[in-house]
């Protein structure tokens, strides 16, 4: 028999974390405790919603997952089955946090190692996933230094936050790394979170052209129907992220329809790693990139998600850099150096921390 328990958490900004939908300070996630009755195997999972951006971001996991979860007692993760297949069939499709974190603990749980959940090469120590410097909004200061520091730390790819401040300063922090560094030193991604309107999309983007820009995420709002011409027009290649939130059938026709040039899942958000699978796919079916970012989550997700990547060998630079958002993360074997994530064995978890209330 499976037991599932559920631990709500707290997770403390460093510092106030700005996008184009405001700020935030802390965050709320929910790690998931799954336990073989016979075995006494333990597997540990995590469910992260971002409110209001997650289809289940209002969902109060804590009431829902003892309702839910009870037809998982006899679920068979020891057997032949796809883990994340499976549970995508008796999971609903409404609470793709919960899946992956189902994922995550079943996965966990049938590897029967601590922090093991996919990737053999990324678990043993003996994978680097490259990774993106993510600069954070702020005043024009507050940014900067955030760029000195990613360069500093040997990131040469780094990812900016638009549309949250005046668009001309946003500007000058692009020609101040412009003048000190060419695009084969340093790769600029922007992430616009659906800032910009649609009459104004294209003229920025031209600006922002200028800058030698790899890509910008989302420059409109989800579901805007102006999306398919601003990516056809646009001289900065677009990727959609909150576009996909959302979408469980038509993954191959919602871009064929609007033909982005790369995608950015997130699996808490994106359907689980099941979900993302099939985004995958589909975007190979239409030809074009994809990376992968965290959704916030704590070092629980963090370690699920860049495990899932490093099936892949990844080559573009993946959006798993926040592990260090937070003052109070699970202490865990992750870690940063020369612009890249890895596992490094040396270091151990202490997932004590994942049940605040002393259960």
């Amino acid at each position: 028999m499976i037991k599932i328990d559920i631990y709500p958490y707290i997770l403390n900004f460093n510092f106030s974390a700005k996008t184009s939908r405001g700020a935030m300070k802390e965050k709320k996630t929910y790690f998931l405790r799954v336990e073989d009755n016979q075995t006494c195997a333990v597997g540990w999972g995590e469910c992260s919603t971002i409110e209001n951006l997650s289809v289940d971001g209002m969902v109060d996991y804590e009431q829902l997952v003892p309702k839910i979860t009870p037809g998982l007692s006899g679920f068979d993760y020891q057997g032949e089955c796809d883990i994340p297949e499976a549970l995508s069939k008796v999971i609903p499709a409404e609470f793709p946090a919960l899946l992956m974190g189902l994922e995550t603990a079943f996965l966990n749980l049938k590897q029967g190692k601590e922090g093991k959940v996919f990737s053999d090469t990324f678990f043993n120590g003996d994978q680097r996933i490259p990774i993106n410097g993510l600069v954070w909004m702020g005043d024009v200061d507050f940014m900067l230094q955030q760029v000195d520091e990613k360069i500093a730390l040997g990131f040469n790819t780094i990812k900016l936050k638009v549309g949250g401040i005046d668009f001309a300063q946003e500007c000058e922090i692009l020609k101040y790394i412009r003048d000190s560094f060419s695009v084969n030193q340093i790769t600029l991604r922007l992430d616009a979170n659906g800032a910009f309107s649609p009459a104004e999309a294209l003229k920025k983007l031209e600006i922002l052209s200028q800058y030698e820009v790899h890509s910008i995420e989302q420059p409109l709002k989800a579901g805007q129907p102006e999306m398919a011409e601003v990516i056809s027009a646009s001289p900065v290649p677009v990727a959609l992220d909150e576009e996909l939130i959302g979408i469980t059938d038509g993954k191959t026709d919602l871009l064929d329809r609007l033909k982005p040039h790369f995608i950015v899942l997130k699996p808490s958000l994106h359907g689980g790693f099941h979900g993302c699978r099939e985004w995958i796919r589909a975007m190979d079916n239409v030809g074009g990139g994809w990376w992968i970012t965290s959704a916030l989550e704590s070092n629980i997700g963090l370690n699920a998600i860049a495990q899932f990547v490093a099936g892949y060998q990844p080559v573009l630079p993946q959006g798993l850099g926040t592990g260090k958002l937070y003052e109070n993360n699970v202490s865990s074997p992750l870690t940063i150096a020369g612009g890249g994530l890895y596992y490094d064995k040396s270091k151990t978890w202490n997932l004590n921390m994942m049940m605040p209330y002393g259960a």
